[in-house]
């Protein structure tokens, strides 16, 4: 398994077949739900009721986040601390702050 490629940041992280898969459901959970709001719109729904649809979608990218930050400290955080690679330390700071925006 060849691990996937950010161009932004040239580092890669190796998932489990398994891993992938979850968060993949996950992101199409949250994809089916956007879709869900679109057609709100489009049959012109009342507004409360498009907005409890949209908390629920923040709600589910946060805990897809959540998700995503305990395998990364579990795996590449720890991993690179082991390492002797503690800037890991100031560029999980900087997500997190991005994160809290």
């Amino acid at each position: 398994m060849e691990p996937k490629h950010c161009e932004a940041c040239n580092k890669t992280t190796e998932r489990s077949e398994e891993e992938r898969k979850k968060l993949i459901h996950r992101l199409n959970r949250i994809e089916g739900q956007i879709r869900g709001i679109r057609g709100m719109v489009e049959r012109d729904a009342y507004c409360p009721d498009i907005l409890v649809q949209s908390a629920a979608v923040s709600a589910a990218v946060n805990a897809f986040n959540k998700d995503l930050i305990a395998r990364h400290l579990r795996g590449c955080v720890a991993r690179d601390l082991r390492a002797g690679k503690d800037e890991v330390i100031d560029e999980l700071a900087a997500t997190l702050q991005k994160l809290m925006r």
